[in-house]
């Protein structure tokens, strides 16, 4: 789990969260600070898997835009190298 996808589910849970992470064991290290509430671990990992959902669901579109652009391209007369 990367501490990128934990900051990224923490803050949509709560996007106010002020919090520290230190070490390998994510959870187990994270510093809750300034009065901000803990989130339980089942919360953070239902919301981890639809934070990486969602970025899997983004990177899908993205490459399924390029060939769909990719393709108009080429059917406008553009060679592969030109597109």
């Amino acid at each position: 789990m990367a501490i990128k996808n934990i900051t990224n589910a923490i803050f949509a849970i709560n996007p106010t969260a002020i919090f520290k992470i230190d070490g390998d064991l994510i959870y187990e290290n994270i510093e809750w600070q300034d009065g901000t509430t803990p989130i339980s671990k089942s919360d953070l990992d239902t919301k981890l898997v639809e934070v990486q959902s969602a970025e899997d669901t983004a990177v899908a579109q993205e490459a399924t835009d390029k060939a769909s652009g990719n393709t108009k391209l080429l059917d406008l007369g553009l060679t592969q190298a030109e597109a």
